[in-house]
């Protein structure tokens, strides 16, 4: 992404948010003009304001009626101003510079990879007085990650691509890494993410990396990597098919995370282990009713092959947990159930640490990014009660997927100190100030800013 930020230009086009509880610093002629054409402050809109020459005097971003308005709002200013520079007068404070221009870049970002003609933007900003560049630009580059990762389609995100961009990120930082593919996945004792991708003709793999002192508090991080997902035997119809490019979001969120960890020297032992498969159809395809020793030893009964994303989890999740580190988080989109419960924006996470958990409801209103803490009520694991083996992968009712599926996963954490599971979705589906249409990081600030507090140099 092109760096929409500039230090200075003297002819920048002042920007002034708007709300009904402040308008003191707005110049009057401004506020005449947004009388005149009925301007309201609302989310997200955007007026131009001319002087006497027909140039533009200034522009008026509304931002909503909320005490605290977001300032991610700037982000209209992509969207709706012409081609220019532009210059934020009234924040408050070096917090509100600082989300202002990280608004701002979430909103330049644009995907163009399949583009013949891409079209740049053309609109950029100072960067406010204040601000905290460092630490935008360290979250804009994890982002952007994300984001052209979920974005890109199976066919040039396989789990040969997926593997080789986590390992890109790996070298980046001088992590140590290494790879398992394919049948060496039985060797090595992970038969549920093998039983998972041998039907691919694109074998599943395992990358694994560590990066920081080897003496430091132990951070361990998870991710999905489903790089498509048909549902397996028991296929999706293709409306559900149409967003599974997007399953691999955990995977890619994870990969955003550790970047932003190790770009900021933390002090941690960091591992990462993102498993890796395409879920397709074939001969053979695992089976529902089919069992599987896992590698923690549980013997699983697959209740439903479009359940898949929890069974190699499993097996990442058992051996980051031999490790028994210090935190222990994985993320992944898991349930459609977990959009039932609170959409797209929001994702649901699960821990028993009720220290952790507040800290991170702390981090996600500071850093404006939502997340909600659910409950791991113990008897629902009930459900996963199997008959002829130790553990069913699903339960045989509708009711609390996410929280099912997260039981499911405490089953093979039993060392770690603290362990948490977020289920998120990975996609923006409309686009609005910060949040462009397509693959999302979601979880990864407010997450990197709990384990920065706490690790931190």
């Amino acid at each position: 992404m092109t760096d929409p930020f500039l230090i200075a230009d003297p002819a920048a086009i002042p920007v002034y948010g708007v709300s009904r509880a402040d308008l003191s610093e707005v110049p009057s002629g401004a506020l005449t003009w947004a009388r005149v054409n009925g301007f309201k402050p609302t989310v997200g809109r955007v007026l131009i304001v001319p002087d006497a020459n027909g140039a533009i005097a200034c522009v008026l971003v509304g931002l909503g009626t909320a005490p605290k308005p977001s300032p991610f709002t700037y982000g209209a200013l992509v969207r709706d101003a012409p081609s220019g520079v532009y210059d934020i007068q009234n924040l408050k404070d070096s917090d509100s510079a600082t989300f202002a221009a990280l608004g701002f870049g979430l909103s330049a970002y644009e995907f163009t990879r399949y583009k013949t003609e891409p079209v740049p933007n053309s609109v950029r900003l100072i960067a406010p007085t204040g601000a905290d560049m460092v630490q935008v630009r360290r979250q804009l580059d994890a982002v952007e990650l994300v984001r052209d990762l979920i974005n890109t389609p199976c066919e040039d995100m396989g789990p040969s691509q997926l593997a080789d961009a986590a390992i890109g990120v790996a070298q980046k930082f001088g992590a140590q890494f290494s790879l398992i593919t394919g049948d060496d996945l039985l060797a090595s004792n992970y038969p549920l993410i093998h039983a998972v991708g041998r039907a691919s003709t694109r074998p599943p793999c395992l990358v694994d990396f560590t990066w920081g002192d080897a003496h430091a508090p132990k951070v361990t991080l998870v991710g999905k990597g489903v790089c498509f997902d048909t549902g397996g035997l028991d296929i999706k119809p293709s409306s559900g098919m149409a967003l599974m490019k997007k399953d691999m979001g955990g995977a890619a969120n994870i990969l955003g995370l550790a970047a932003m960890i190790m770009d900021a020297g933390l002090h941690l032992r960091l591992r990462v282990l993102i498993p890796i498969v395409e879920n397709n159809i074939a001969g053979n395809a695992f089976r529902t009713s089919d069992i599987f020793k896992s590698r923690k030893g549980l013997t699983v009964e697959i209740g439903n092959t479009d359940a898949e994303g929890r069974l190699i989890l499993a097996d990442a999740l058992a051996e980051a947990d031999s490790d028994a580190p210090e935190l222990l988080i994985d993320l992944a989109t898991l349930t459609g159930a977990a959009r039932v419960a609170l959409g797209a924006d929001v994702p649901p996470f699960y821990t028993d640490d009720d220290q952790l958990a507040a800290e991170l409801a702390q981090a996600s209103v500071t850093q404006h990014d939502p997340v909600w803490r659910m409950p791991l009520v113990g008897t629902y694991a009930k459900g996963l009660d199997s008959r002829i083996a130790d553990i069913k992968s699903t339960s045989d009712g509708g009711l609390a997927g996410s929280i099912i599926a997260a039981l499911f996963l405490q089953k093979f954490v039993g060392q770690t100190k603290s362990w948490l599971h977020a289920d998120i979705f990975a996609w923006s589906p409309e686009a609005r100030p910060a949040k462009p249409y397509g693959g999302e990081a979601q979880a990864i600030r407010a997450l990197y800013a709990v384990i920065a507090k706490r690790y931190g140099q």
